[in-house]
């Protein structure tokens, strides 16, 4: 271990969030945030989105409001839509696929804790990405915890909490969500 705070955070080993740097960009995120939620100008939204992500493919669309932590994290590709109030914790990579469509209310989690309650007191924190492949379909309310993947062409049920990679070509349903069948 070495390195910055956003070292560790990118790199996957125990940080803390309240560093300076880290914390200034939060705030960054946060004002950039604040003007794609209240623009009114469709145009304008997807500059701020462009300034805010990582990568945001063509003929993506994000419904405000929608929140995330630092937002270079975030790579949406082409075609793909996620409704209002989507929350992305990006302290690692989440990655959401061409074409995949995400219900209101859905939260992709990359922030996780350490197990180890001492650890815990200690403020330290840790995250592991998430993939989202092409062509997926979140429905309203999923939660997908920290480290997941959920394979292309899936879809997952509504209120679904994704604790574990999903395949390619299912459908997942519940809590904790579980295949049900193929595609």
């Amino acid at each position: 271990m070495g390195g910055s705070e956003k070292d560790k955070m990118l790199a996957g080993e125990l940080y803390r969030a309240s560093d300076p740097e880290l914390v200034h960009e939060r705030r960054r995120c946060r004002s950039l945030l604040q003007a794609f939620n209240t623009q009114p100008d469709e145009e304008q939204r997807l500059a701020l989105l462009g300034e805010l992500l990582g990568r945001i493919g063509g003929g993506t669309y994000i419904q405000p409001p929608f929140a995330c932590d630092y937002g270079y994290n975030v790579s949406v590709g082409d075609n793909a839509f996620v409704n209002f109030n989507a929350v992305i914790l990006d302290c690692a990579p989440v990655t959401i696929g061409d074409g995949t469509q995400i219900g209101p209310g859905v939260q992709l989690l990359a922030a996780d804790h350490p197990r180890d309650p001492q650890t815990r007191r200690g403020l330290l924190e840790l995250a592991r990405p998430i993939s989202i492949g092409s062509n997926v379909w979140l429905g309203a309310a999923v939660i997908v915890l920290p480290g997941v993947s959920v394979g292309a062409d899936s879809i997952i049920g509504a209120g679904s909490v994704v604790t574990r990679d999903i395949p390619s070509d299912v459908l997942a349903v519940g809590n904790p969500c579980r295949v049900v069948r193929k595609l």
